[in-house]
Order: structure tokens, then sequence, then C-alpha cells
């Protein structure tokens, strides 16, 4: 992500964001899900880790934990979170061949321009060893805008995101519906895949 309005949105209500979200992700079923799918032990890249909720649940379990996130405060926060390390850098960062066991790109990757999302995928799945997991999480819909607060969005249909996920060289295993209120007050629907390399 290298949006300036959305990071400044995420360095200013960073609190605020933890406070809404790390409960939820801490006792997420998907992140359970893919914890469970990682090798004991294993290498993960928390992929825009926000306040550190998810990489803290994954170290907890055992799993040594890289997250970024393009927020300073954000990286600030998932610091704090015995066993995780945190640094910034944006979705241009992510280099490596066969480097992680397991990606998690929870509600991330929604924040790249279309554009520049296939190269980001085949990023991930270059970074991602054989066989290792990977989760992601859009919201649906179809074009791009910003949110209430001024978040810039790239929507998705669930067709389109498992043609992206193939041609990336991804294999999609479960596929998850739901909504959520963000940040900015409304609700709406998301779809989470859970994929292979």
């Amino acid at each position: 992500m290298s949006d300036p309005q959305t990071i400044g949105v995420y360095d200013d209500r960073a609190a605020e964001y933890a406070a809404k979200t790390d409960q939820y992700n801490t006792t997420d079923p998907r992140l359970a899900a893919f914890i469970a799918a990682c090798p004991a032990g294993g290498r993960v890249l928390d992929l825009g880790c926000g306040p550190g909720a998810a990489a803290a649940a994954m170290a907890r379990a055992g799993l040594v934990v890289e997250a970024v996130d393009a927020s300073a405060a954000m990286v600030e926060m998932a610091s704090r979170h015995p066993g995780v390390t945190a640094r910034q850098a944006s979705f241009d960062e992510i280099a490596g061949s066969a480097t992680h066991d397991g990606i998690w790109a929870n509600f991330s990757l929604l924040h790249a321009p279309r554009a520049d999302f296939p190269r980001h995928l085949a990023a991930l799945h270059r970074a991602l060893k054989p066989g290792g997991v990977f989760l992601i999480g859009l919201k649906l819909g179809k074009g791009a805008a910003r949110d209430r607060i001024g978040r810039h969005y790239t929507y998705y249909t669930e067709d389109d995101l498992m043609d992206h996920l193939r041609t990336a060289g991804f294999t999609p295993t479960d596929v998850k519906h739901g909504s959520g209120e963000g940040l900015d007050g409304t609700t709406a629907p998301w779809i989470s895949v859970l994929a292979h390399g």
C-alpha cells in the first residue's frame, strides 16, 4: 500500500482500530485454520499486520512471525507483542523466494490499486514455499472508491479474485463469506480465501 491518505488514516486512528478489531482478530476461526495449516515452528508473514493481534496469536502458537505494515503507528503497536518482529514496508517491498511457510494477507491487499494486484500476488507466491498456505481477505464488490474516512479500497467479485489467485499460481482450497462493520461505521460483505502455493 502506498496511498498516503489511507496510511494517514491508519496512523491517526491506530488505537481506535485496535480497540475495534483486536478481539475479533484474535478469535477469528480463519486464523486458527491458517495456523493449523502451517508447519510447527514455521515462518509466516503477516502482510498488513495492523496493530498485531493476529501476529501475536501466531507467535503464541509457536510460529516465527514477520509482520509488516505501511503505517508506522501500526508497526509500533505490533512490535509490542511478544514474539512479533514488525517493520514498516509497502506491498512493493515484499521480495524473496520460498522464504515463508505461510502468508496472512487479511484485509490488506484491498488497499492496493487494481493494476498492481497481479504483481503483488505474484511476489507473494514467489515468497511462499512450495505447498505453503496463503490467506487473503477482501471486500466484495466492483470498482474502487474511498470510504467515509478517506481510505482507498479496490473491490473484487469472487470470480475475479479466483482468477487472479490461479493466474498467480495459487490453488484455492477454502472460501468463506461474511460481513462486518469497518472503522468508518459501514457494514460491507467480504470474502476470505485459503489457498496453497
